[in-house]
Parts: C-alpha cells; sequence; structure tokens
C-alpha cells in the first residue's frame, strides 16, 4: 500500500456479517466502484478471442507480480527465492496482487501468462488452480472463477483467490446427492450434489481419488456451459476439495431489462464472490440497509429458473459422464443423500484486518 500499487486501502472497508438465516457478509467498498477497471469487451459471448489491444495482464508492472507458482509433485508447498531458468519458464503461471482488492491478500492466478490466453477453462487450467487451493493448505483461502458473461472483467485467463477468516454462505448451504459417476468415474470417488435452500441453484463437485479425477469432473463441466454459452462462476473451497459451480443470467436479464431499477442502482454486479455470500456494496445507503431480504432479491435474479437450471443440470452431466440418481431414488434415499454442510472453523493465525466481526 506504501508503495502506491494498490488502487484504495481495502483494510479500511466496513464489512459486517447480515442477521438473518443466511448469514451473508456486507462489504462497503466504495473504492472498487470507483477506480475498478471497466470491462472491455461484449458480456453476451463466453467465448471470445483474445484482444492485445485490450487490457491485458501482459501490461501489469513487474513490481504487481508477486511470484510464479507451478504445482508441485506432492501437494508440499515450497517457496524457492531463486528459480533456474528453463524451458518451462517462457510462459509461467504467475500471482500477481489485485489492484483493487476485496480482501486481505487478493491476488490473481495467471496461468501462462504470457501465452495470451482468453478466459476460458480447460482441464490443466483447472487442475493449476485446484493445485493451488490445495497447497495453501487454508479452507479461509478460496479461489473464483468468472466466465465472460459472469462479469469477468478482464479477458486474459484469470483466477481470483483471497482470505476471509469466516464461513461463506454458500458453504453452510446444505446440499443433496443428485448426481453419481458411471462405473469409470464413480471408481474414481466423485460426487456431485445440488445446492438446497440457497437463492442461487448450484451445483456442488467434491471428492476423487487423485486431484484429477475432481478437476477432470469440473472441468468437463465447464466446458460444455462454454460451448453452449451460458455463463458460469466457480468456488474452489475446503482447499480444493469442494467446487461450487453456478451457471447464471444476470448480464442476460440486464440486456433484456428484465432487472429492477432498484437493483440496477446499487450497481452490484454479481460474480462469483457475491454469490458466495460476501455482498461487496458500492454506497454507503445499501450497506446499511444490508438485510437478508435485499441479499436473496439480488441473487434470485442471478439463478436460472428451476426449468432453465433442470436443462442445463442435464448438459452437465452428459458431459462429465454423470447420471442423475433418478427422482424415485432421490425420494426413496432423500435422508441418506442430504447432506449437512460443513464449514472452515475461524481460524486464530490471520491478521486483524482480515478477521470478520460477527
Amino acid at each position: 500500500m506504501t508503495r502506491g500499487l494498490f488502487r484504495y486501502d481495502v483494510t479500511t472497508c466496513e464489512t459486517k456479517i447480515i442477521p438473518g438465516n443466511y448469514g451473508f457478509i456486507a462489504q462497503l467498498n466504495e473504492g472498487r466502484h470507483l477506480k475498478k477497471r471497466p470491462t472491455e469487451f461484449r458480456v453476451d459471448q463466453v467465448l471470445q478471442p483474445f484482444d492485445e489491444k485490450k487490457f491485458n495482464f501482459t501490461k501489469i508492472g513487474q513490481e504487481e507480480v508477486l511470484f510464479r507458482f507451478e504445482q508441485s509433485n506432492d501437494y508440499t508447498s515450497r517457496f524457492f527465492p531463486i528459480s533456474p531458468v528453463n524451458a518451462d519458464s517462457n510462459s509461467p503461471n504467475v500471482v500477481a496482487i489485485n489492484v483493487s482488492p476485496i480482501e486481505y491478500g487478493h491476488v490473481l492466478l495467471i496461468p501462462r501468462v504470457l501465452d495470451c490466453l482468453p478466459q476460458r477453462i480447460n482441464h490443466e487450467n483447472f487442475l493449476l488452480a485446484l493445485h493451488m487451493a490445495k497447497e495453501a493448505a487454508e479452507p479461509f483461502f478460496r479461489l473464483g472463477y468468472n466466465s465472460l458473461g459472469a462479469f469477468a472483467t478482464v479477458n486474459h485467463l484469470h483466477f481470483q483467490a483471497y482470505y476471509l477468516s469466516t464461513p461463506l454462505p454458500v458453504e453452510k448451504s446444505p446440499t443433496q446427492i443428485i448426481m453419481i459417476g458411471n462405473k469409470e468415474l464413480s471408481d474414481r470417488g466423485v460426487i456431485v450434489s445440488q445446492l438446497l435452500n440457497y437463492p442461487v441453484r448450484g451445483l456442488v463437485f467434491e471428492g476423487g481419488i487423485k486431484l484429477r479425477d475432481l478437476s477432470d469432473a469440473v472441468a468437463n463441466s465447464c466446458i460444455c456451459l462454454q460451448n453452449k454459452n451460458i455463463p458460469f462462476n466457480v468456488l474452489i473451497a475446503d482447499c480444493g476439495k469442494r467446487v461450487f459451480l453456478f451457471p447464471q443470467c444476470y448480464a442476460e436479464k440486464q440486456a433484456l431489462e428484465e432487472v429492477s431499477e432498484e437493483l440496477l442502482d446499487t450497481q452490484v454486479n454479481p460474480a462469483v464472490w457475491e454469490i458466495s455470500g460476501h455482498m461487496v456494496l458500492k454506497r454507503r445507503k445499501d450497506y446499511g440497509g444490508a438485510s437478508d431480504e435485499n441479499a436473496c432479491r439480488l441473487l434470485c435474479e442471478v439463478s436460472l429458473s428451476e426449468e432453465r437450471f433442470e436443462e442445463v443440470k442435464a448438459h452437465i452431466l452428459e458431459a462429465a459422464h454423470l447420471h442423475d440418481t433418478g427422482s424415485e431414488e432421490n425420494s426413496a434415499n432423500k435422508e441418506e443423500s442430504l447432506h449437512e454442510p460443513h464449514s472452515p472453523h475461524v481460524a486464530s493465525n490471520f491478521p486483524q484486518d482480515c478477521v470478520v466481526l460477527q
């Protein structure tokens, strides 16, 4: 901050837990609204080519880059202050600061930065993100991904990540198993559930004998959504053990003028963090009036309708080589397939600035 790299001091932003059933977290972040970089591409196409004329991460200053990240072979984190240059160094995976941060330690993971990849998920870059979550070994460090059309603001492949020392509301939401793998995938231990009693319809992927088992199931699903031009957001939680996938339609509703002026006036763009329950508010009056009802009103506009979600879910099932357990089986095994939420305990090793007061 003293070097002038950040656009505002996020540690001065007010934060609180909103009373209610969900425990939404509200932050007043007026600086992000006034100083964040505007979107420079179309929001109605999930897949768009990289455009070197637009802002991209090859244009950031060297002082914004923290370190290079490469996955380890044994999931053990190591730091090398000096690393030799080799063939793999030509386009490294880098971790850079987010100059418009939301929370403590807000960084960007930029895979193969010099290859100028557009914002789209594939098997290798998603596995890299899971490795980062696993090797961080801290449940309060989450990674997020926004597709184009789901409030990514830069069309250059990147994931976001930051620390927040309180459970996110979506992490506490109950789920119900709805998908099981085919013989090959079920042997790998991947389980897919659906969120229950949460304002945004979404899926939860977990399990897998190897990290790649989970990664491939999620990546296949994301690739399917990309190819069908369905915007989506992804949250990687629990040190890479759980992945939340949210198809969404807020930008589409905006274009069709189906979002109320009241919501538009808040200028809140519901990306992965807002959908997960961390509401980044840009006006003091919205922060002062933050409530369960207001948060749910926004998130309900983000969510696909039940009918549309079922259609999209079917596409995901097919792409991930999964099949629905079926309504009869779901009904018969409802008690067995219901999962109570499990969320991380409040950590004691965080700087005071990133502790949310309840």
